[in-house]
């Protein structure tokens, strides 16, 4: 690992604090930067590559003004038979490459019918509901620990200031790949859930361990299971989510320009 993070820094050339997972249909932002160096997950010895459509799989060095960013277009599901600490990898390269705040990015499914997809949610606590552990009722993690207050409440001004409807919730994490249930989603709506998805979690819980400054900010692409009669695809996920781009790419800019 220690080899590659060395080669990574070289070919990069990465010398800045800021860095950002982009979920299914999100890896547009990379077009907004300059002086761009990309490198695919293919290249990379040993590296897993992410199965997922709508994942580049590729990790981008660019810079948005005169701040330089650390993109991972592509990320790793447990669903695809990784473990947890492959999942995180994207997370442990970004923490070796020197990047103190990062803001985590998905594709979820709204559980809440005043929640209307192509809205844009803040995360600010999460239940893991794979069920791997023991507990039949997953707890709810939040807090500074997990969620930066500073990080939310400058993208909530931002958003304010810029005319983006920007939601507050908690997300809750599924094993994937089938989507949920509609008796699953009113489970996990009874619980406090918001939004569900099958990634994220894993990242945020590592970040956290590595003391890292934490964003999650969800694109609501669709209704979960049972909020509307229409069957849910993958394809009508990513098309929501390229709807939701140009809010999504000027919400991300403003905030990472504003970051310490």
């Amino acid at each position: 690992m220690v080899l590659l993070i060395k080669n990574l820094q070289k070919q990069l050339n990465f010398k800045g604090s800021t860095g950002i997972i982009l979920g299914s249909g999100l890896g547009h932002l990379a077009d907004e930067l300059t002086n761009k160096i990309s490198i695919s997950y293919n290249d990379i010895e040993s590296f897993p590559i992410s199965t997922v459509s709508g994942h580049n799989s590729d990790f981008v060095s660019g810079y948005y003004k005169d701040r330089q960013l650390l993109l991972a277009r592509g990320r790793f599901h447990f669903y695809e038979g990784h473990d947890l600490e492959t999942v995180a990898l994207p997370i442990k390269v970004f923490n070796d490459l020197g990047v103190k705040n990062i803001i985590i990015t998905n594709s979820s499914g709204s559980m809440n019918v005043k929640n209307l997809p192509g809205t844009l949610m803040i995360i600010d606590g999460h239940y893991d509901c794979t069920f791997s552990s023991d507990s039949c009722i997953p707890p709810l993690m939040e807090g500074e620990e997990y969620y930066n207050s500073k990080m939310i409440t400058k993208a909530k001004i931002l958003a304010k200031k810029h005319n983006i409807n920007l939601l507050q919730g908690k997300y809750c994490w599924t094993m994937g790949p089938a989507y949920e249930t509609p008796a699953e989603i009113k489970f996990l709506s009874s619980l406090g859930g918001d939004a569900v998805g099958m990634s994220t979690v894993p990242e945020v819980e590592y970040a956290k361990q590595l003391k890292m400054k934490v964003l999650v900010i969800s694109a609501l692409t669709n209704f979960a299971a049972g909020l509307e009669d229409t069957i849910l695809t993958h394809e009508d996920v990513l098309v929501n989510a390229k709807k939701i781009g140009k809010d999504f790419k000027l919400l991300l800019l403003k905030t990472v320009n504003e970051l310490d």
